[in-house]
């Protein structure tokens, strides 16, 4: 007697779990925020803008590639900082202080905008209108000008210390606000002074 061979038994395909799609889609969800993440920290830095008003003086020669966090056109406009005072026979102290200063107000960048508490300052000293015409705040070189008119004025500036002078001139909410930049503008200062450039005025 032959035996027929038994029939393969169909397996049922299990239908698919609402948990099992809602998975699948969350973790979809979870690789495009990480791909969207991945993206932005790999994007590299935006370049600086430039001033959007014509400048009153370059700067010509070579520059340190960078010093600490401070570079490209940062270095360039601490050199403008510097030499504006030099050429108006601030002491060396000064200049420091006026490199520190920009440093805390606005990242040695010429900024065309303001905060909340100064929707008007604008330039490297963050200056409001009451400081001058807004082509004036914006030029690196005029309102360094400004900036140490403003703090040749101050009385015993020497026995003070830096940021309490940088306070006096900008009328910082914080007097020690600028503190922090003390070291930093004596070391772009010292390492511009051992660079070989030189600051063009241009007007």
């Amino acid at each position: 007697m032959s035996v027929r061979p038994a029939r393969p038994r169909a397996i049922a395909e299990r239908p698919a779990r609402s948990g099992d799609v809602r998975g699948l889609v969350l973790g979809l969800l979870g690789l495009a925020v990480v791909v969207v993440l991945a993206s932005l920290l790999l994007r590299p830095a935006p370049a600086e803008e430039p001033p959007v008003v014509p400048q009153s003086a370059v700067v010509e020669g070579e520059l340190p590639e960078r010093v600490g966090e401070w570079r490209g056109q940062q270095l360039e406009q601490a050199a403008i900082v510097v030499q504006a005072g030099r050429d108006l026979g601030m002491s060396d102290r000064d200049v420091r202080i006026a490199v520190m200063t920009a440093m805390g107000e606005s990242s040695l960048r010429v900024l065309d905008r303001g905060d909340r508490v100064g929707p008007d300052s604008r330039g490297l000293f963050q200056q409001r209108d009451s400081w001058g015409a807004y082509e004036v705040r914006m030029d690196a070189y005029a309102s360094s000008v400004l900036f140490y008119r403003a703090l040749a004025r101050i009385d015993g500036r020497d026995d003070l210390a830096p940021t309490r002078v940088a306070h006096a001139v900008q009328i910082n909410r914080d007097p020690d606000h600028y503190a922090r930049w003390w070291e930093d503008a004596n070391a772009v200062v010292d390492a511009l002074e051992a660079s070989d450039h030189d600051v063009v005025r241009t007007a």
